[in-house]
């Protein structure tokens, strides 16, 4: 599998996941203290997440960090 597939299954998680709460980007933004911009470049696969921001994601979503890996082997 290639990375850039990796990235676009991780994006598509955590728009998933952030739907699902009902927020914004830039709420979720917000919330785990990144810029708008960067969350869009992540749900767009755009960005390669360091761990520090997956984790941020993680809590600002309220699910454990290997939630938003899900389906990526």
């Amino acid at each position: 599998m290639s990375e850039y597939i990796e990235l676009k299954m991780f994006g598509q998680q955590v728009r998933k996941l952030r739907q699902a709460k009902g927020l914004s980007q830039e709420k979720l933004a917000e919330l785990a203290g990144l810029h708008r911009n960067y969350i869009g470049g992540i749900e767009r696969g755009e960005r390669n997440v360091a761990l520090l921001n997956i984790l941020r994601l993680a809590r600002a979503l309220e699910v454990t960090p290997s939630k938003l890996l899900e389906g990526i082997q």
